[in-house]
């Protein structure tokens, strides 16, 4: 049988703090209550819808906000990342990274940027259809941030898969009436053709004619390096979608790239670029983007927030051996 383990002096209490702590405890009895309502006040009832997430900081003059629209998790990791590569390869990635090799979870994260002239928002989240889900958080993380929806002068819209533009419409009506948007031409294309109809992409056509055509009359379709608002600017990154596209937000020298769904996991997508993506619909293209873009990123070391990185999105990646590793933002914009 083993001695008994002696307790830390780091861990151990004198009498006299012990006492001191209980005299200050009967000398304030007023405190304690106040406490015990502020804690409470803070823990959400018991199945009570959780507070919204945002994440606000600084970008020179710009003030940048992200929003989670909400989260899923999905089993067979494999079937979505790295479908090229066995399921064994896959699980012994993600152990390698401390993550369960049998589920992932996808985080949807808008972002918000307040240049103090324009608000504009990047991708709207999956709207009303998400909201069963626990998606569909896009509003109330506005509210949240102290935005309303009519203050939003500017939408860009990176993509036009369902989960970037379920969100534009509420009701029938516009979700953000006060806005224009701005779009890539390439992508705008390619979803509202007819050819559309037959193909693998016909759902994704019809949720754009529903979702985006009413609005295109007041939107603005540019191309690689077409300007949005002064210090915010596109760049071409196709290959997950026909038309995909990233934004550069600079202000008083300070920059950011806002690469959508360039990378869609933190890990399978980063480390192994090269490995092929489910959701990817011209996949060798869009390993070829994520290298481009990656590439610049970390050579640059600019932050860069990515629409599916785990919330709240914002960080930074350094080469590796097969790809980039991800290192999230700490206080990097705080100091």
């Amino acid at each position: 049988m083993s001695e008994p383990l002696s307790t830390p002096a780091a861990f151990t209490l004198n009498r006299r703090v012990l006492f001191g702590l209980t005299a200050g405890a009967l000398a304030a009895p007023a405190i304690l209550p106040r406490l015990a309502s502020a804690q409470n006040a803070a823990a959400p009832a018991a199945g009570a819808e959780p507070a919204p997430r945002i994440h606000s900081f600084p970008l020179g003059g710009f003030k940048v906000t992200v929003i989670s629209d909400g989260k899923r998790v999905s089993e067979k990791p494999q079937e979505t990342f790295g479908t090229n590569q066995t399921p064994e390869a896959v699980g012994e990635l993600l152990t390698a990274n401390f993550l369960p090799a049998d589920k992932f979870v996808n985080g949807f994260s808008p972002t918000l940027v307040d240049t103090g002239s324009e608000v504009v928002l990047f991708d709207t989240g999956m709207g009303e259809g998400g909201r069963e889900a626990g998606a569909g958080q896009l509003i109330k993380g506005l509210a949240a941030a102290g935005y309303t929806p009519d203050k939003v002068s500017v939408v860009v819209i990176t993509h036009m898969h369902g989960d970037h533009i379920g969100g534009l419409m509420e009701g029938g009506k516009p979700a953000f009436p006060n806005a224009r948007y701005v779009t890539g031409q390439t992508e705008y294309d390619f979803w509202k053709d007819a050819a559309r109809v037959g193909t693998p992409a016909e759902n994704g056509h019809k949720t754009v004619l529903a979702k985006f055509a009413p609005l295109a009359e007041k939107a603005t379709f540019i191309g690689d390096g077409g300007e949005v608002v002064s210090g915010i600017s596109g760049m071409n990154a196709f290959g997950h979608s026909p038309g995909h596209m990233v934004y550069r937000i600079e202000s008083d020298g300070k920059a950011m790239i806002l690469t959508a769904d360039t990378a869609n996991h933190f890990v399978l997508s980063l480390q192994r670029p090269d490995w092929e993506v489910r959701f990817d619909m011209d996949k060798a293209a869009a390993a070829a983007t994520r290298k481009k873009v990656f590439d610049m990123i970390a050579t640059d070391r600019l932050p860069f927030v990515g629409y599916h990185m785990p919330f709240p999105a914002v960080g930074f990646v350094e080469k590796q051996d097969q790809g980039y590793r991800f290192v999230p933002a700490s206080y990097q914009f705080d100091i």
